[in-house]
């Protein structure tokens, strides 16, 4: 396996940088997430360590080694494409001997047979061998895809939203899947995807990529709770994090018009310093409780019941916010409750910028 490394990497689509300056290390046996919205980068970023791009500026290495002039098959990654790119009327067995049969590669009948039973039993695909593939389901043709790209036993793996066309049930299922065939093979899994969640589950480090720009990269939890800025703090999370326009003033904060008024806690002063003046205010719907009394009252705007939880959109005045609270907690909409947001978990960024403060 392999660290995959890309320094000031810039790549321009005639006049328009698809990625600017992009900075990035995987480290070798690390499942890695590059997350971010449609448009952001992600899969131009797999192309140009595959090969199949060459950047405009910077450099691209794999295990040390400069790759800018290498060939695709030189570079010895592995890409899992979003769609399946099976042969449809060959078998399993046939679908995942294809890539061992190349004249670079020279495997003995033997060999290929030993790699492809390994590859169909870490999959769990064994009784699919003799089966065409476009008799299987959706499930396991990606299992499959996969399963042709473990056999080449690559230096990495660069995966480009594999589980994105599969229903719900089964992406989660596959989430687990994946996180476990990465650890089992010790490999540098490079995963993108648009799905915070996925990212959340699966990833050792998740690097969050937008309009070409990588904003930060943390492990999930630092990227959840410490969000850069406010761009990662309502892409990562659901409901996204609350965000409303604050003033800090003399030591504590103030928003919703007024109506919540907040000291700050000791370790935000230390943070913020002396600074006053406008901010957007963000507070995770998890640090919003619900109660019957408490210094802030709201109306029940709409309610969300997701089985062992409620998402509760409230509503004071004009601004809206939400609060997660139990299933088993009795609500109705339009009815009046109170609420209070924990101070020590508030985030404060910067009114202009976004920029975290904290």
């Amino acid at each position: 396996m392999a660290t995959i490394r890309l320094d000031h990497v810039t790549k321009k689509f005639g006049g328009q940088a698809a990625l600017n300056d992009l900075t990035l290390e995987v480290g070798d046996g690390e499942f890695f997430v590059l997350l971010g919205p449609t448009g952001a980068g992600k899969t131009t970023t797999l192309r140009l360590i595959a090969g199949l791009e060459r950047p405009s500026e910077g450099s691209i290495a794999i295990g040390g080694e400069d790759v800018r002039d290498w060939s695709v098959a030189e570079r010895d990654v592995a890409l899992v494409f979003q769609y399946y790119s099976l042969y449809p009327r060959y078998s399993v067995r046939q679908n995942l001997e294809f890539p061992l049969k190349s004249k670079v590669r020279r495997h003995s009948q033997a060999e290929i047979d030993a790699l492809v039973a390994r590859a169909a039993k870490t999959l769990r695909i064994e009784h699919l061998l003799d089966r065409k593939t476009d008799k299987l389901s959706g499930g396991e043709m990606q299992r499959v895809s996969i399963g042709r790209a473990i056999v080449r036993e690559p230096r990495a793996f660069l995966m480009d939203e594999p589980l994105s066309n599969l229903d719900a049930k089964l992406r989660e299922a596959l989430r687990s899947e994946l996180k476990d065939l990465q650890m089992k093979l010790g490999a540098t899994f490079l995963f993108v995807t648009h799905d915070h969640v996925e990212a959340m589950s699966m990833g050792d480090k998740v690097g969050v990529l937008n309009a070409g720009h990588i904003v930060q990269i943390g492990t999930p939890r630092e990227i959840y709770s410490h969000p850069q800025d406010v761009f990662v703090a309502t892409f990562i999370g659901s409901p996204p994090m609350n965000l409303v326009t604050g003033e800090l003033r003399d030591g504590r904060v103030v928003a919703l018009s007024g109506r919540l008024d907040l000291e700050l806690h000791d370790s935000i002063k230390d943070a913020l310093g002396r600074r006053s003046g406008p901010v957007q205010l963000g507070i995770r719907s998890e640090n919003v409780s619900v109660g019957a009394t408490a210094a802030l009252e709201a109306r029940v705007h709409h309610v969300e019941n997701h089985g062992v939880e409620k998402i509760v959109t409230l509503r004071a005045d004009d601004h809206l916010f939400n609060a997660t609270i139990p299933a088993n907690v009795p609500i109705a909409i339009e009815s009046t409750v109170g609420c209070t947001w924990d101070a020590a978990k508030l985030h404060f960024f910067d009114a202009e910028t976004g920029v975290n403060l904290t």
